[in-house]
């Protein structure tokens, strides 16, 4: 049985894991629950799966959940209770769905804590992992991917040396958008971008696989999470999402995970780890599967990637300046404050602009992401 602790349970990474968890009552326990502000989907969560504590951030939500609920969860508030409910001493295991960087903090102390670490907030590692792998490795403590792409790459990955390791192929959808060119982007809608070919995912993550954004924090992702040199990740376009990633080693071997695009996969497996079990879910039909196609991206169009590369490789504070950046510009897009490709004129002028520190504390990334989200802010209100 293990003990198991959900930060972002009303999300949408946060309602599959509870999905998951659903199946399998032998094997799983829900010790605590943590969301933003859907207080009346957390006081379902907690009537459904009774954890120890729950939390939402939003204290207005937390006051109105504790003014009606009389069960046994304790509920608290703030980032405080977030905090708590990261280190919980009776979890041994975080699921961290956070959207952006305020999945940090709270990934921080359940590495602190001692907790394995399910990963779906991929912006921990974009903006620390100079920090977060470390202090993983000092704590004995396991990261392991949620995303479907890292998720498969470690699955690809087992039983292999990284010294043999060639390149790590990270694929890409292509997003709602495959094959325009800029001039057919300039007037596209929040709406439009939302509706993702293949995956059913939150406002912010498909966004930024709109703009392939999202790719180039996987490629830094990738780069902490397995000690792979940035010129050894490539990215291949594949619309049928099928294929969640590949390795390739030095002998010409490729490696690659195929299945269905199912968030639940990626999850249950960074659950159960070392070991598999059974899940109710879609399975492949290979003799009704009639082709899959890769593709080269087209990153003149589509610049997340290669911003995303600029930032890793200068390293020290720029990826957390160039995530700061976009978190403020994709919310400025779902609001309808600016258009689909100023998302890319805000991250990069953001960039441009930051001084890279490269003496790295949690203090430095804190400071680093206030700063250029007031300098993000600043350009919306010039261009407003």
């Amino acid at each position: 049985m293990k003990n198991i602790s959900v930060l972002g349970s009303t999300g949408s990474v946060g309602t599959q894991t509870l999905s998951v968890i659903r199946q399998h009552r032998d094997l799983f326990a829900i010790k605590a629950l943590a969301a933003n502000k859907n207080d009346k989907l957390l006081e379902e969560q907690i009537e459904e799966f009774a954890p120890d504590i729950a939390v939402l951030c939003d204290k207005n939500a937390a006051e109105k959940l504790k003014s009606r609920y009389s069960g046994k969860t304790m509920i608290f508030s703030g980032e405080d209770g977030l905090i708590a409910a990261a280190a919980y001493e009776n979890s041994d295991t975080v699921v961290t769905s956070l959207m952006g960087f305020a999945g940090l903090k709270p990934t921080l102390a359940a590495i602190e804590a001692g907790k394995n670490i399910a990963l779906a907030n991929k912006e921990t590692l974009v903006v620390a992992g100079e920090l977060v792998m470390p202090m993983a490795k000092q704590k004995k403590v396991h990261i392991l991917p949620v995303d479907s792409e890292h998720c498969a790459i470690f699955q690809c990955l087992q039983g292999n040396e990284k010294k043999d390791v060639n390149k790590l192929l990270l694929t890409a959808s292509g997003g709602p958008f495959r094959g325009k060119k800029t001039e057919e982007l300039k007037y596209v809608t929040a709406r439009e971008c939302l509706a993702h070919p293949t995956w059913s995912m939150g406002k912010k993550i498909t966004i930024d696989s709109a703009t392939l954004l999202n790719k180039g924090l996987e490629i830094i992702e990738a780069h902490w999470l397995y000690d792979i040199p940035y010129d050894k990740i490539q990215v291949v376009v594949h619309p049928q999402s099928i294929v969640h990633s590949m390795v390739e080693y030095v002998d010409g071997t490729v490696m690659a995970q195929l299945g269905t695009a199912d968030m639940r996969l990626p999850i249950q497996y960074a659950l159960t780890y070392p070991g598999r079990t059974k899940l109710a879910a879609e399975k492949l039909d290979f003799w009704n599967l009639s082709r899959l196609d890769f593709e080269k991206p087209d990153t003149e169009t589509f610049r997340g990637i290669d911003l995303a590369y600029e930032a890793g490789r200068t390293g020290g504070t720029m990826p957390c300046a160039m995530n700061a950046a976009n978190e403020i510009a994709v919310e400025a897009f779902l609001a309808g404050q600016i258009k689909f490709l100023d998302i890319y004129s805000i991250v990069e002028t953001s960039m441009q602009a930051h001084k890279t520190v490269y003496d790295i504390t949690a203090e430095v990334l804190f400071s680093t992401d206030a700063a250029v989200r007031r300098f993000a802010c600043d350009l919306l209100s010039k261009m407003g």
